[in-house]
């Protein structure tokens, strides 16, 4: 054989190799057929085919998609038409499935979510669909899964992007939350007013209390003052009519009760004499001397009592001592 010929042998056998050598990339799996026929699924790696008997039927990836659900209509259980659209998150389990189950996996799943949505959407309400988005979209998903399992394909999640009423709708909702709002407004103003006033209410409560406890002490210490006040005035009038008793029991003290006594029947008189034209005098008082003797005899007979009660007192002493002096 020549070179040419070497040449044509040469590069036959490196397309042959190459169509017999498959490098499946990670994530992905590659559907073989042979004389038309399912034959197998190969993974990522280095895989053997035969040349013109196999051929690579589909590649399938393995990752997670994600695809828009176009925006649709639906109509709620309360009669409210909704135009909502979404994401669809979703990967191929099963190669063999998802290329001879369905034409076009990608298709189907987008038109079942679609239907799903306009399902679940007419089991709802409106007022629902917005505070329940989680709730409807695990709803779908569960739904999707249900009828994609033939196909090898699982939703992984579903999310609404928005949810569109109609403008009629929308001012409506819009009132309701300006009410909703004003009402809120009214009850937290009430709710401050209420509290306001039972703040006043307890701070004149609390001011009629410590004004009624200041005057109760008040008049304790007032109390407390004039007794204190009565107890001295009593103390020094005993203290005086003591130093007064010790000084009537000397000479000196007895001249000065004569006098003192002269003096107040003098003025007793004189105060008579102005209020009224007639005195009557008694026969043997006829002048300040006997009044002052009649004063002195009384005081000595008092003192006279009063030694006596205080020799008496000696003696009973003296005889409960046993007689000593």
């Amino acid at each position: 054989m020549d070179i040419i010929s070497w040449i044509v042998v040469l590069v036959l056998a490196i397309v042959v190799l190459k169509s017999c050598i498959k490098f499946v990339p990670q994530n992905r799996a590659y559907v073989i057929e042979r004389f038309g026929k399912f034959h197998s699924t190969r993974e990522a790696g280095l895989n053997f085919i035969w040349p013109i008997i196999d051929r690579v039927a589909a590649d399938r990836s393995l990752k997670e998609q994600a695809i828009d659900v176009p925006s649709q209509s639906g109509i709620t259980k309360d009669n409210i038409s909704l135009s909502v659209d979404g994401v669809l998150y979703f990967r191929v389990l099963d190669p063999y499935k998802a290329t001879y189950g369905v034409d076009n996996y990608i298709f189907a799943v987008t038109q079942l979510a679609q239907t799903t949505m306009r399902s679940e959407l007419g089991k709802m309400e409106l007022d629902k669909t917005f505070e329940e988005r989680s709730h409807l979209n695990n709803n779908i998903v569960n739904a999707i899964n249900e009828a994609s399992a033939p196909w090898g394909i699982q939703v992984m999640r579903y999310e609404i992007k928005d949810i569109v009423p109609p403008a009629s709708i929308m001012d409506a909702m819009e009132a309701q939350m300006k009410a909703e709002r004003v009402k809120r407004a009214q009850i937290l103003e009430s709710e401050g007013d209420r509290q306001a006033a039972i703040n006043r209410a307890e701070g004149e409560k609390a001011a009629v209390v410590l004004a009624a406890e200041g005057e109760k002490e008040q008049q304790v210490l007032k109390a407390q003052g004039e007794a204190q006040a009565i107890l001295a005035v009593a103390a020094a009038q005993a203290e005086a009519l003591r130093q007064v008793g010790e000084a009537a029991n000397t000479e000196e003290g007895q001249k000065a009760i004569q006098l003192d006594l002269a003096t107040k029947a003098i003025e007793a008189k004189q105060a008579i004499a102005r209020e009224s034209t007639i005195v009557l005098l008694p026969d043997q008082a006829t002048d300040t001397a006997s009044v002052v003797a009649q004063a002195m005899a009384i005081i000595n007979t008092m003192q006279h009592e009063t030694a006596v009660r205080a020799a008496d007192n000696s003696s009973i002493a003296n005889h409960s001592r046993g007689g000593r002096p």
